[in-house]
């Protein structure tokens, strides 16, 4: 059961307080304040092991699926307490979908990728079914590939459009935030293009919060970037910096954000 502070106004804008990550005895990241602004595109960068996808783990409790992992601190979406006890985790991922590093498709046709989620949330008529499909699609940039063949099976398609599948069938359940772990660190540069292109579409219809380590990526592609630094492996990682992307990239506050962009280190 859900509480009905979930029927309040859904728009897509985390609020993250004093969050910390532990996995068994090791606390992995600490101190985490941030604000995640709806309609836009949020970039998380940093060296590997700073915490990126642990923190972005956290918007969807995905870290809960890990085993001994604790976080702390307070998550907030839609002023909503997303660990508190009586927030399903199953109804909180179709708000916050994502999509993973290496294109994830379900071995089945395009067309029941799509409408895997929409069917496990109770719709089941065809014509409700097919308008999911054909809107989702589109708003992947998928539609005009594949629309005379939606029967084909997904492992046919090409790794970019197999990841612009996923994007699709994440949309499918009308997500408020999207997540997206390095999506395109797996795919040819036009494939790359292509994804960067439909983040470009949907950047004000839904919240993305992207992990990258392409810095120029994160340039091209984010309103806001944040930058997460783990300094020391007998120290957790942390919250550098959060800030306009513009602003991070030509002028951050802190030494250190400048530090890992110019490429002195990381």
């Amino acid at each position: 059961m859900v509480t009905e502070t979930v029927k309040a106004t859904r728009n897509g804008e985390f609020e993250l307080r004093d969050v910390a990550v532990a996995y068994g005895a090791e606390t992995v990241l600490a101190g985490v304040d941030m604000r995640i602004e709806p309609d836009s595109v949020t970039a998380l960068i940093g060296p590997s092991g700073c915490g990126k996808s642990t923190l972005l783990r956290c918007l969807n409790r995905m870290n809960d699926e890990l085993g001994d992992v604790r976080v702390s601190g307070s998550i907030k979406l839609d002023r909503l307490d997303i660990y508190d006890r009586t927030v399903d985790p199953v109804d909180l991922r179709r708000r916050v979908g994502q999509v993973f590093q290496k294109p994830n498709p379900f071995p089945m046709s395009i067309y029941d990728n799509v409408v895997y989620g929409p069917r496990t949330h109770g719709v089941h008529r065809r014509d409700e079914l097919d308008a999911i499909v054909e809107e989702s699609l589109r708003r992947a940039a998928l539609w005009n590939e594949v629309k005379g063949n939606l029967k084909k099976h997904a492992f046919e398609l090409s790794g970019g459009q197999q990841q612009r599948l996923c994007i699709a069938r994440a949309l499918a359940t009308a997500p408020e935030v999207l997540l997206m772990d390095e999506p395109a660190s797996a795919l040819d540069p036009i494939s790359t293009q292509q994804i960067e292109d439909t983040i470009g579409e949907l950047r004000t219809e839904v919240t993305i919060v992207i992990v990258t380590h392409n810095m120029q990526q994160a340039a091209r592609i984010s309103d806001r970037t944040a930058f997460l630094l783990r300094e020391s492996m007998d120290r957790p990682a942390g919250l550098v910096e959060i800030g306009d992307t513009r602003t991070i990239f030509t002028n951050p506050h802190d030494k250190r954000t400048e530090a890992y962009i110019t490429g002195r280190f990381g």
